[in-house]
This record gives structure tokens, sequence and C-alpha cells, in this order.
């Protein structure tokens, strides 16, 4: 460790997120590695290491011959201050090496409000931020993750994206970097060669032309360059590589606990989920396959609860047996099962007695709209009744807690709607006591709202967002008709939200107001304590860019989007015909009751789905 880090570090806040060394932790010999990877998780320590996504990458780079893997993370604010002030650039946690000292620089990208990050991160490396004054070959910067389905917005400052599932494509890449580097290949020809591999995106070989009315009219692949890049999946999901031997946090992170994939994909279809439409098609684990891998990997990281994750766990067909299988090692251990993406509905009393067989904690459920015309519009695909049925299995087995998520500015919505938000709170209490065993405790409601981001690649991403005052608008009038004391409201930042939509759905003109804006102080956007609306306005004011073209404005079909040239599988045509079915309030069936013909099999030769 750099002596003059080890005087610091007794002055900042959560020292334990510089240090490294934890257990499981692998740090190869620099001089018997071929290539080294630095993996940045644009946040910091506690919101990175509990992401599943980077334990499995950091794995799959570490187990790839000739590799060496180390993590980076986004300092907090007085770390910050504190390694500029000494002239420290920043660190990969195993080795302590300096960031710059690496071949490749990968980023994970899972939310638009980290963009700052991903600069504030190369930066801090010492390195510039926009790839077109990083001559040299390496460090080479890529990105990954959720936000890369629509590119555009970081295009200036990243080398190439992947886009979808990293598991087989990541070790693609490398293989293709380290011939590259034995050749002493030229960037510019190598990114050309790179460009070739299925679910790679470089930025720099796409000229994009704009119309008069600020609508993008073609974006352009210069020679060699695909039209379309399509997202890469893991077709063989119960053999793809999974860690079960992870880094164990040596500090307490958000989610503290192991974690385990039950399945990818969501075969509901929410129209406001991007998650969902971009995951698609839906793969499983077996339940024997999970139980066997999830007890390992308590067993390689000491932890006290593990969590089966997925976009929608009771919808895994064979949760029942895996709760018991895994039952019989947790229970006698102390260690709590958790599913934290239950559906509203169809809660199984089966299910929650394994679950509470250890522990028991609050009641999660996310109805998203109050009113049944709006939960059909948005084909949320829940009744009243079976939130009652869900509540009545929770209030029985004494559950004692119940949140409730829900967004305003949903396509559609009125006042209402939102008033029936508050309708469905208060019949909560009604039913705890219908359904209660006697003795039991008051019962704590919490009600949240966030403001509805329409997001690329779903049904709503031709919508309009709500103007922030709107949203408060909405907020009062949910707040005052909830009244007094009896629920706990908490409601998302709504210039927060305006600015994720601005750069959501935005196009490679917001580079310079993302480098503005890093310039002017902005980083950790994520963070209430960091974030600054009036510093993102005076971005947009600098560059002449009106924010309310990304966020408030409709989309026409014929429109050239930003991300038009990167492919989910899902055709634009079954998108719009989701749209118009929102406008008429009718219901799609989940695809694994009925195949309703998105287009995503054919990325998978119909292995995975009946389309």
């Amino acid at each position: 460790m750099d002596p003059r880090l080890k005087r610091i570090l007794p002055r900042v806040r959560k020292p334990a997120r510089y240090t490294g060394g934890e257990y499981n932790s692998i740090l190869k010999n620099k001089t018997e590695v071929e290539l080294r990877v630095a993996y940045c998780f644009p946040d910091v320590y506690e919101i990175g290491m509990s992401n599943l996504g980077l334990h499995i990458l950091c794995g799959i780079i570490n187990s790839t011959p000739g590799v060496g893997c180390e993590r980076v993370f986004a300092p907090w604010g007085d770390m910050e201050s504190e390694i500029r002030a000494a002239g420290i650039p920043l660190w990969a946690l195993e080795s302590g090496d300096p960031v710059s000292d690496f071949d490749v620089i990968a980023f994970s990208i899972g939310y638009e409000l980290s963009y700052t990050n991903v600069l504030n991160i190369l930066d801090l490396a010492g390195l510039p931020v926009r790839s077109a004054d990083r001559a040299s070959f390496f460090p080479l910067v890529i990105a990954g993750g959720a936000c890369c389905f629509n590119p555009e917005p970081l295009a200036d400052f990243i080398d190439c994206f992947v886009i979808g599932e990293g598991e087989e494509v990541v070790p693609e890449i490398l293989e293709i970097i380290k011939t590259a580097k034995k050749k002493n290949r030229d960037k510019k020809e190598f990114l050309k060669e790179l460009s070739g591999t299925d679910g790679v995106y470089v930025p720099s070989l796409y000229q994009v032309e704009y119309n008069e009315n600020k609508t993008i009219r073609a974006q352009k692949p210069l020679p060699g360059a695909p039209g379309t890049i399509t997202k890469r999946i893991v077709a063989d999901f119960e053999n793809a590589p999974f860690p079960e031997s992870p880094v164990v946090p040596s500090t307490e992170t958000v989610h503290d606990r192991a974690v385990f994939e039950l399945f990818r994909g969501c075969a509901r279809g929410c129209r406001f989920c991007q998650a969902g439409f971009t995951s698609r098609p839906v793969r499983t684990k077996s339940s024997i396959g999970i139980a066997k891998k999830g007890i390992r990997l308590l067993e390689n990281t000491g932890y006290g609860e593990i969590s089966l994750s997925s976009l929608s766990s009771g919808d895994y067909a064979e949760l029942t047996q895996l709760c018991d299988l895994l039952a019989e090692y947790c229970e006698p251990r102390n260690i709590n099962l958790s599913l934290p993406s239950l559906r509203a509905a169809g809660l199984s009393p089966e299910v929650l007695k394994r679950v509470l067989r250890v522990r028991k904690s609050g009641l999660t459920l996310a109805p998203e709209a109050g009113s049944q015309r709006l939960r059909d519009a948005i084909n949320k695909n829940v009744t009243e009744e079976e939130l009652r049925e869900s509540c009545r299995v929770a209030f029985e087995a004494g559950y004692d807690s119940v949140k409730l998520y829900f967004m305003l500015g949903l396509p559609t919505e009125s006042d209402e709607d939102v008033a029936a938000i508050a309708e469905l709170a208060h019949k909560l209490p009604v039913w705890r006591r219908l359904y209660s065993p006697p003795g039991n405790k008051g019962l704590k409601i919490t009600v949240s709202t966030s403001c509805f981001v329409p997001k690329p690649h779903t049904p709503f991403q031709w919508d309009a967002q709500i103007p922030p005052e709107e949203y408060m608008r909405r907020v009062k009038l949910l707040r005052d008709a909830l009244g007094g004391k009896r629920f706990t409201y908490k409601w998302h930042d709504a210039e927060a939200g305006l600015t994720e939509a601005v750069l959501a759905r935005g196009d490679r003109r917001l580079c310079p107001v993302i480098e503005e804006a890093w310039r002017s102080g902005a980083r950790l956007e994520a963070w209430s304590d960091y974030f600054s609306f009036e510093r993102w306005l005076e971005a947009f004011a600098e560059n002449g860019i009106d924010f309310e073209f990304y966020a408030m404005r409709s989309r026409e079909y014929d429109e050239v989007l930003p991300w038009s040239m990167i492919s989910t599988g899902v055709d634009a045509e079954y998108l719009r015909n989701e749209r118009e079915l929102c406008r008429l309030g009718e219901l799609t069936a989940a695809c694994s009751e009925k195949c309703t013909g998105c287009g995503v099999s054919r990325l998978s030769d119909g292995e995975f789905c009946r389309g």
C-alpha cells in the first residue's frame, strides 16, 4: 500500500472501502499474465460489491488463461479530495497498482446517474476522458451493463461497448485483445476488427446525421462496421459460469448476503420494464443444481443469508422444491433464505412457510399502480383480489410490515389512478385485522413512489415523461389522500428522475453535457448528498441543449431513436403494438402461458421460447 494512503485512511469514512485484502480475493502475479483487466464499478464499494454481475464477470475474467482481473470503485468525496491533494492516482484493490497500468479498463454501468463517475474514474487514473484523446492502444476502455442498451450518451468516452450478457462474449474479446497485443496492432484497425464480434459496438465507427428539428436522420456505419448490433445471450444458462467463491467484503454492503440466480429473463411483459424486455428469453437453472451450488456458495463465504434472485422469483417452477432443498442445509445453521423478487400476486403459502423457517422479514409488494385500469394498461396483470390473497398469506404467517411500491406518471395515469393508491393502502389494515393471528402487534405500512422514466427498448420508449412540477403535484395529491400517521410515505426526487430520463433516452450530443457537468463537480449523482439539478441545467445551457427535448417529448413511431442500431431481439413492431394495447387497456398474456410473438426466439432458434 502507498505510504501516503496509509496516512489518509484514518481521515476518511469507511476506510475498508479502499484497502482490499478481502476473503476470497484473487491476485495473480502480474509478471505471469498477458493481460491485466481493471474491472471498474462506477459507484462506491458497498454498492458495487452488492452487484452480482461484478462477481460473475470478475470470476470469468480471472478464469481466462493469461488474464488477471482486479476491482476498482468510485471513491467517496472525502477520499477523492484526499488523493487528489496527495497526487495519488486511483488504484485497483487487489494489487494497489494504478488503474493506468492495466491493459483494459472495463466499466459495468447499470444506472444513468453514474455516467459522470465513469469520467471521474478515468480522470482519477490520470487518463483523458475522451477516447479520441487516448491514442495509444492501451489502456483500452470498454463498457457493458444495462445502460449500454443505449450507449450513445457515452459514445465519446468509451472505445467499445458490450451489448447484452457477458459470460460468453467477454472471453472472446479478451482473446482478441491478447492476440492484438502480441502483434502490436494499430488501435483504429483493431477496433474495426473488434466490431465484427457479435454483441460489440464501437461508436467511433458510426456517423450520425440530424434533421433540422434536431431528431436523428440517420446512423451510418463506416465500411466494415455492422448496421445492427444484436445483444449477446447465454444459451446454456444451466452450465453458465457462476462464482462459488466470490470475494467477501470486509465491511458492510447494501446486500450483505450470498446471491444465486434462479433464471434470467421475464415472461411477464410489464410494459414499463426495460430489464424484462432486454433480458428475454427466459432461461432457467434446475433446482438440484442451484441447491448444490448455493450450498457451496454459503460454505465458501460464511454468509448468514442466501437470496434467490431473478426478475420474478415466484415464477420459478421448482421454487417449492428448491426451498426444501436449501432449508435442509440452512435451517440447522440459522441461515436465512430470502426471495426479494416475489410477484405482488400469487404468493404461495408453501413458499412463505419455508422462507419463514429461519427468520421473518417484512413483505414487499410492487403493484406499480393503484387502480385496476392502470395496472391493466401497463400489463402488470395483478388484481386487487390477488393482492389481498398475498396479504392474507403473509398476515397469517405473522408478517407485521408491508412495503408498497408504485410509480407516478405512467402513461394514461389520471388523478383517479393516483387516489386509488391511497385507497389500496387504506385496505391493508382492514385485511390485517381479518387475517392476522390474535395478539399480533400493529402493522407498519410504507408507501413509496418513484417518477416513471420511459426507457429504451420498451413499449413506452416513445412516451413523454411528466414534468417535475406535475410529479410533485401528484405526490401531494397522494400524500393528502393517505393522511395521518398510519402510513410512512416516501417519494423519489423528481429532478433526479428527470435527469435520469434525459440520460436514458439521449444521443451522443449529450457527451459534452455530461463532460461539462462532471467538470463542474458532478459525481456520485445517484446519492442525494451530491446530486445537483442546477448543475445539470447549467451544463445543458452551456451546450445549447434543451433537456425537455429528450425527456418530455413524445416520439413518433418513424423517428430514428438513438438506440435504433441496437437490437435486443424484440421487434419494434411488437413494442409499438404493446403501446397501443396500453391505450386500450388490454392485457398481454405472459409468454410462458402463450407465445406473444415478440421475435426474440430468433436469438435462440426457438430453444427457449415458442416464438
